[in-house]
């Protein structure tokens, strides 16, 4: 089991590395083009609104309420006839039937309601435009972006159903490597489709939409080489359906509290100075980069494991997956935080500072990255835990956790936001993600489902002493701000190249002396987990 999971949390995380550094050359590229101005924030905007339906339609929600009901189907399928998978292609013709016509009728409406969805999110655009007319070009320039970023919601919705029937499968590198598709088109669109669209903006938008288009159509020579390329069907009594259904209403609270706190976030930030959504943006996607390439990438692995070890009943390897986790993600989120946050304004200069992106704008990013990393272990427990529950096929605890934690963000977002803006925003971010991640430990340590072993206690202890040298080496090799200003690009790379190496291998080699070695990220058999206590 442990090399299985091992393997395939190499492929995830390398075809998401992949993934990830295209989506830092796309920001960079961003950051050239439009800076972090105006059309930046309005852009930015319409493209997250999609992005957070995707977060209900897709990979978020549809795929923790979906995959444990797949995995179950594709169980029982394989004790009978693993061949002919009668009961999986059934399951997901009925599911891709009943998804594909909400997702259509949300799409169009989406696209024919994007002023309400605009006066909603960017309400202080709104309330500006109603008083003195200042902020109607970006009103209106957002409702116009957001007919075209619209539509990705309805080919990402197929694309994650693809991904998550693939990886059900065992098949994880095709949905790992799908978004480097979104990232490459974005790319080409913001370099050469300016001249052939009205702003930048609208290039970009095109961008998402033909990102979306692709990452569709390319899974399908897949699926149908796995001999689940299926006829949609619409089902929405059917069995298997109405279990999907269930699990997933709770589930778009659950595992989309983060988003809704952006969006909310969003919605404040219209109200403050220009530039407040975009700095807020770029701080994110940094932060994104830890997260998607070690949190994503292991509870993408993790999911489907702990779905079959649930229909399997084997309570002891559930635990011990879980463990597994938390180590995983531990080994490379501690050394990740320490070393963006010594590094966070060499790293925003090198990849931004071009173009329109000025040195008030590096200044500003890192502000609120320091607040986004605070909390970085947070998110990335948030990714392993909830799996505990949706693999259980139990979505109303995380929704009950998930409300909690978003009620706390809307608090602290009033309380922070007044004294430090746009920082306020994003450290009430994380201060409601720590929230969420102790009430879900606390919620799966009282079902008796899963205990931090001492074990993993002690191995997390010497992960943070290790983290903390690695900054302390990386803060005495690294030159002050202005010094870092004074470099040209080249001297930049080389200085930052010189403190990442230095600080990776000051990490590895305080882990190594700290007594950790490669039997700590085995998943234990049975036999040698003791039982779980509360």
């Amino acid at each position: 089991m442990s090399k299985k999971l091992i393997k395939s949390g190499i492929i995830v995380s390398a075809m998401t590395l992949i993934s990830r550094v295209l989506g830092l050359v796309r920001d960079v590229v961003i950051a050239n083009v439009m800076g972090a101005g105006f059309m930046a924030d309005v852009f930015l905007f319409a493209n997250k609104i999609p992005n957070f339906l995707r977060r209900l339609f897709a990979e978020g929600a549809f795929a923790q309420a979906f995959v444990p009901v797949l995995s179950e189907y594709h169980t029982k399928d394989e004790s009978v006839n693993e061949h002919q998978l009668a009961e999986t292609r059934r399951l997901i013709a009925q599911v891709s039937g009943t998804l594909g016509v909400i997702v259509t009728l949300v799409t169009l409406f989406g696209m024919i309601a994007s002023p309400v969805f605009v006066m909603l999110f960017g309400f202080g655009w709104f309330v500006d435009w109603l008083n003195d007319g200042s902020a109607a070009q970006k009103f209106d320039l957002a409702a116009n972006l957001l007919k075209i970023t619209f539509p990705y919601l309805w080919f990402i919705s197929f694309a994650a159903l693809s991904g998550a029937v693939l990886n059900t499968l065992g098949r994880f590198a095709v949905a790992a490597f799908t978004p480097v598709l979104l990232n490459i088109a974005i790319i080409l669109m913001a370099i050469y489709g300016a001249d052939f669209t009205q702003s930048p903006a609208h290039a970009l938008a095109w961008g998402v939409f033909l990102g979306g288009l692709v990452q569709f159509i390319f899974q399908l020579p897949f699926l149908y080489r796995a001999g689940v390329l299926v006829k949609p069907t619409w089902a929405w009594h059917s069995k298997g359906v109405t279990k999907v259904r269930k699990l997933i209403v709770p589930a778009l609270f659950g595992v989309s509290v983060t988003q809704i706190n952006l969006l909310l976030d969003t919605l404040i930030a219209s109200f403050l100075v220009t530039g407040s959504i975009s700095w807020l943006y770029y701080a994110d996607r940094l932060l994104e980069f830890p997260l998607g390439l070690f949190g994503i990438g292991i509870a993408t692995v993790v999911l489907p494991s702990l779905s079959k070890l649930h229909a399997k009943q084997s309570l002891h390897e559930f635990s011990a997956t879980l463990d597994w986790g938390i180590r995983v993600i531990s080994l490379f989120g501690w050394p990740a935080l320490a070393g963006l946050m010594v590094l966070a304004q060499p790293i925003i200069m090198v990849l931004f500072m071009r173009g329109e992106f000025s040195e008030q704008d590096v200044l500003q990013v890192s502000f609120a990255l320091f607040a986004y990393l605070s909390g970085l272990l947070s998110f990335m427990f948030i990714k392993v835990l909830a799996p505990g529950f949706y693999a259980r096929q139990d979505t109303k605890t995380p929704v009950k956790i998930g409300i909690k934690a978003m009620v706390a963000n809307m608090a602290f977002n009033l309380m922070l936001a007044p004294f430090l803006g746009y920082v306020g925003l994003a450290l009430a971010t994380t201060l409601s993600a720590t929230l969420n991640a102790f009430l879900l430990y606390r919620a799966l340590k009282a079902d008796e489902v899963f205990q931090l072993s001492t074990a993993t206690k002690i191995f997390i202890a010497k992960l943070v002493l290790s983290a903390a040298v690695m900054a302390l080496v990386v803060y005495l090799t690294s030159p002050v701000f202005s010094d870092w200003l004074a470099m040209g690009f080249f001297k930049q790379i080389q200085q930052l190249v010189l403190c990442i190496t230095l600080g990776c291998i000051s990490y590895f080699l305080m882990i190594f002396v700290l007594g950790i070695r490669m039997k700590d990220f085995k998943v234990e058999k049975a036999e040698n987990i003791p039982e779980i206590s509360s």
